[in-house]
């Protein structure tokens, strides 16, 4: 229970001390908040739904009709279940009445202390900086397959069309270079709503072929109840390591964690926000839960045995070329703007860090002027400009060694799944509820937790084979199937 003082602490801009400009204040001195369930649902779709959804019918074809759907559903669970307590923790020390934390790190910071701080933030960093060059590899892939899909279209199906990743990188990594040079990307909220509209319009195009697919009964697919046949695809080892990757690849496929406490920060404090977050993450996850299951299993009923990674770059579908084109364009569009959203946190810590440390330096610390045709006005400072520029680059050198979708995500999705969608918010329930060591409760929250830990750590190790294997025949700077 917090004293006096403390109370007093918490709340050291209170309404009240707005006059009567109070009743357009929160009880932190911030404007006051207006977003509901209906609001943060959205947020939670949007956030969730994204390129991860591109390698769903490949982790089912892996898994087969009944483990597939069922380690989506159990996924899903896990994830609203453990989004729960971390909405009752984004007030510390009271769920209802507490002081507010703005980010996920500040939540770790408040309610655990400094040690756990800052192994959190090492697990964000590393999960931000593997997606940059995940969304790199996937950006790539992607402008690759638009001209794919037109020489397919002009020479036929037969053709190989054999087309280099690394062009399309190097283009990518231009573009963010001059994108990274905004100051104040984060503030271009209108580009987050064309990115989710482009992952919305890839995602339904990518069902609707597979709908199309199956509902022609065409195309004879072998699917089974277990998946790709030892023997028939694959070797009884290259089927286990397989079902691990599928499992990376789902785990990212429902990465939002990182996000649920800057989703909740927006909603008005009537009724209280830890039970409208539930609600939301309730209809957010079961939203996404049925179209995943959909793409999946759908995917899976129009590829069978044989699906491709990547259901919109593998070429099972070949016609209509221009709306191939035009999803693709969509994905493309999606991941620029999106590897921007999710590099600025990284961008932002090493600079904040640096003008600390050196708060004399000139290098780091002044600002230039400059005019920028279409953009205006824009401050220029020479260190962020070599160090976002040399990020960029150093992204796009590693995707191009590493150029491999599913084997990528999935390695992202098995590092960030445990800590971030289920220790952390384990551990900060525990302690804020002061729950009993050894109790009941307790001991069933760790086991999940080791059992989540464990799940990781396979899929993880699956990915890493994954990876070496795919190394194995790759040829740098050369043109790849």
């Amino acid at each position: 229970m917090a004293t006096a003082s403390e109370k007093n602490s918490m709340y050291i801009e209170t309404p009240e001390a707005f006059g009567d400009a109070g009743k357009n204040f929160d009880d932190d001195g911030r404007i006051k908040r207006s977003g509901t369930w209906i609001t943060a649902s959205a947020h939670i779709i949007t956030a969730v739904i994204g390129s991860g959804v591109l390698s769903l019918a490949w982790a089912i074809a892996q898994m087969g009709w009944i483990a597939g759907p069922a380690v989506l559903f159990a996924f899903s669970f896990i994830t609203y279940f453990t989004s729960t307590l971390l909405a009752d923790c984004y007030r510390t020390p009271d769920p209802v009445h507490g002081k507010r934390n703005y980010t996920y790190s500040h939540v770790v910071k408040a309610s655990l202390g400094g040690r756990k701080f800052q192994l959190c933030g090492l697990a964000q960093y590393i999960n931000l900086v593997g997606v940059t060059i995940g969304y790199t590899i996937t950006a790539s892939i992607s402008m690759v397959a638009v001209k794919r899909s037109n020489c397919f279209h002009k020479h036929g199906h037969e053709d190989k069309c054999y087309i280099s990743n690394n062009p399309f990188m190097i283009i990518f990594a231009c573009i963010q270079i001059v994108l990274s040079q905004i100051p104040n990307f984060h503030k271009l909220s209108w580009l987050s709503i064309v990115a989710a509209v482009m992952s919305f319009a890839y995602s339904s195009i990518g069902l609707g072929l597979s709908i199309a697919k199956v509902a022609g009964g065409s195309n004879h697919v072998r699917t089974s109840l277990t998946g790709v046949e030892v023997g028939v695809d694959v070797t009884a080892t290259e089927k286990v390591w397989r079902m691990f990757q599928a499992i990376g690849d789902i785990a990212f496929a429902y990465a939002f964690s990182n996000v649920l406490i800057e989703i909740q920060d927006t909603l008005k404090s009537s009724p209280p926000e830890n039970r409208v977050m539930k609600r939301a993450s309730l209809i957010g996850i079961l939203t996404t839960t049925l179209f995943y299951v959909l793409c999946g299993t759908l995917g899976y009923a129009a590829f069978g045995n044989d699906a491709p990674g990547n259901f919109l770059t593998g070429f099972g579908f070949y016609e209509p070329f221009w709306l191939i084109d035009f999803a693709n364009i969509c994905i493309a569009i999606h991941l620029i703007d999106f590897w921007q959203v999710f590099v600025q946190p990284i961008f932002g810590f090493v600079e904040n860090s640096s003008k600390s440390r050196w708060p004399e330096s000139k290098i780091i610390n002044t600002e230039h002027s400059l005019n920028v045709p279409v953009l205006g006005s824009l401050n220029v400072n020479l260190f962020r400009v070599v160090w976002r520029t040399t990020y960029v680059i150093i992204t796009a050198v590693v995707a191009m060694m590493f150029p491999f979708f599913n084997d990528f995500l999935g390695l992202i999705g098995s590092l960030s799944f445990w800590p971030l969608t289920v220790y952390f918010p384990i551990e900060m329930y525990i302690k804020q509820s002061k729950m009993e060591r050894f109790s009941f409760t307790w001991v069933w929250l760790k086991i999940l937790s080791w059992v989540c830990l464990i799940v990781s750590i396979i899929s993880a190790v699956g990915s890493i084979q994954g990876l070496a294997q795919d190394l194995k025949k790759y040829q740098p700077f050369k043109p790849q199937q």
